[in-house]
């Protein structure tokens, strides 16, 4: 029940919703159980057993918030109306009308203690889902190494579902069907306190029996989200990989995948879904045995003459009460069979929100708005678990300079600029900005600082407005059109059918390659940092659109301290200073033309490249 409580905490504060809640569920239990106590004169009456003469009273008595007051007050009622020329006619309808009205009030109060709980329960979802994303958005990209997007998506879709249709939707069940229960029992007891331990004693069995299936079905729960994840996965890969998959003929490798993981799921689900259905059924067969055993031995009771008290009429009304108690126990015993599911479900939800963020701002961090003198890297160490990236790296970058990073796949290059804006924190030593720490920075104001283009295109499925003033609510269509030119965008955004309003589809497909390295690069010109980080910005790109943007790329590092990593060294000879990476340590560092006559690593490069 921990995880149980943990789900239901995101609906905190609970003063919203448990007083009015326990208010509305009393008197729906109250009015609920006055239709069952009311059965016993009414069949008094039907079958002229003689409840009007031997419980009628002649004076209306004082009023007191009492369970007494309101039985004295019925009978004389009942008197009352008994005396009139109609009879027990009379009695009969005044009857059936308080019970109709009982009836009438709690399901009013029933309803209000339902929207309660519905309440409780879009908000209980609303917090979950936003801390989920939360966590999503705010966690460093080592989070993102050992997770699959397609669980995470299954998180935040299939398993917030389940835990809103099992969980919060049992949670009414639990807290009201229970309390049904036993506020029964207790009139139970009133009328007869020997059947009702005898029918005590078969509820271990039938208790016994529903918990077994529950765990089977929360095991089973667990593992049907899980294979779904892998499904998502799978269909995620597909979609993104669909040219690679065509090129490949992998239609029917990718198929057979995918059906197994299918056949996986329906083989889980059906299991589950089976076992749940169980529990309903089961717990009313139970619970008729019950009613059975109560026939016989309350009958017994009344045969032998062993209770002068328990009337034939008190008997029908008593087993109309128990009847009351088998649909709350049939809910609550698919509540808790279903609940198991959604348990499972919670489970995976809350081991993502409970995964530390390893970056996090200190406690006393300072905030920093600009950058004046340099970037320093002093004896920089970085590991991915336990395999060494970076070791003792020392780099002094001033103000406005361009510095490349070169070497060959694995050298530690994009893990260097991943380290400056705190995409990930150094393992050892430290980077520094003006002499202090980037740890010691508010990482919102360190990031303010930094612009990135990146080897692959990163836009969204918005108009070319919104993705060039991304994250700026209130741009200006002067500030974005200036920031276009710089990244020679603007020419053929005009083309576009709806210019700057256009939409350029998911991750901007509408877009040739070179147009949406463009319209990044304008991003970043907009965004106006101090420093750019250029990851392989012109790598996947053809010769005509590689200068478009060369082009664009030298415009945007006007002024700039840049960072530029590239595998294509005609790209990076201009640069102030050259880093040569292997392994992780600088091996070489200097000019285009310093390295060249060094005739290093660098020179034998650039003739791989055959470049001149």
């Amino acid at each position: 029940m921990k995880i149980f409580f943990r789900l239901l905490g995101f609906s905190r504060p609970y003063h919203h919703y448990i007083p009015e809640y326990i208010v509305y569920i009393f008197l729906f239990i109250v009015f609920g159980l006055v239709n069952f106590t009311l059965l016993a004169p009414l069949l008094d009456i039907l079958f002229n057993t003689g409840y009007t003469q031997a419980n009628a009273i002649d004076h209306m008595p004082s009023f007191s918030l009492s369970v007494s007051w309101f039985k004295s007050a019925f009978n004389y009622y009942v008197g009352y109306y008994s005396k009139g020329p109609s009879g027990k006619v009379s009695v009969l309808i005044f009857v059936s009308l308080v019970i109709f009205a009982a009836s009438l009030l709690k399901n009013i109060f029933g309803f209000l203690a339902t929207k309660v709980l519905t309440r409780m329960r879009v908000n209980l979802v609303k917090k979950m889902r936003h801390q989920i994303y939360e966590q999503y958005s705010r966690q460093s990209l080592g989070f993102y190494v050992n997770q699959r997007k397609g669980d995470l998506i299954s998180i935040m879709s299939n398993d917030v579902v389940e835990i809103e249709n099992s969980v919060v939707s049992s949670i009414q069940t639990i807290f009201r069907d229970p309390l049904v229960i036993i506020a029964t029992f207790v009139l139970l007891f009133y009328l007869s306190a020997k059947l009702t331990l005898f029918t005590l004693i078969l509820f271990p069995v039938s208790g016994t029996i529903i918990s077994l299936i529950s765990r089977k079905l929360k095991k089973g729960g667990g593992r049907s989200q899980a294979i779904l994840g892998k499904i998502l996965n799978t269909t995620e890969e597909t979609l993104s990989g669909i040219r690679i998959i065509k090129a490949f003929t992998a239609e029917t490798f990718m198929g057979k995948k995918f059906d197994k993981e299918n056949a996986d799921f329906a083989r889980s689900t059906k299991g589950v879904l089976n076992q749940r259905e169980l529990s309903s059924p089961l717990a009313e067969v139970l619970g008729i045995g019950v009613i059975v055993g109560i026939v016989i031995y309350g009958g017994n009771l009344i045969l032998s003459g062993d209770t002068s008290s328990f009337t034939a009429s008190t008997f029908l009304a008593y087993i109309g009460l128990y009847f009351g108690i088998i649909t709350p126990a049939k809910n609550i015993a698919g509540a808790v069979t279903y609940l198991q599911r959604g348990l499972a479900a919670g489970e995976r939800v809350l081991s993502v929100i409970d995964v530390p963020n390893t970056i996090v701002d200190a406690p006393d961090a300072r905030t920093i708005s600009s950058f004046e003198k340099t970037i320093e890297y002093r004896n920089v160490s970085f590991r991915y678990d336990q395999a060494e990236v970076l070791k003792d790296v020392n780099l002094v970058i001033p103000k406005g300079k361009i510095i490349a990073l070169v070497g060959s796949s694995g050298a530690g290059k994009s893990t260097m600029a991943d380290l400056l804006p705190r995409f990930y924190d150094v393992t050892g030593g430290g980077i520094y900005i003006d002499g202090q720490d980037i740890r010691t920075l508010t990482t919102n104001s360190l990031r303010e600082l930094i612009g990135i283009v990146s080897q692959e295109p990163i836009l969204f499925n918005d108009s070319v407005f919104n993705n060039i003033a991304f994250g700026v609510p209130n741009a200006k269509m002067e500030d974005v059109i200036a920031a276009a030119r710089v990244a020679n965008a603007h020419e053929f955004i005009m083309q576009l059918e709806q210019g700057y309003h256009s939409t350029i589809g998911d991750k901007g497909m509408k877009l040739s390659g070179g147009q949406r390295q463009r319209l990044t690069i304008a991003r970043a010109v907009f965004k106006n940092p101090s420093i750019l980080i250029l990851d392989e910005a012109t790598s996947s790109l053809d010769t005509e659109s590689e200068q478009l943007v060369q082009e664009a790329i030298n415009n945007m590092m006007q002024h700039r301290t840049s960072i530029v990593i590239a595998h294509r060294l005609s790209t990076v000879r201009h640069a102030d200073e050259i880093i040569v990476l292997q392994k992780g340590a600088i091996i070489e560092r200097g000019t285009h033309e310093e390295l060249v006559e060094h005739g290093g690593i660098y020179r034998r490069l650039l003739d791989m490249q055959e470049v001149k």
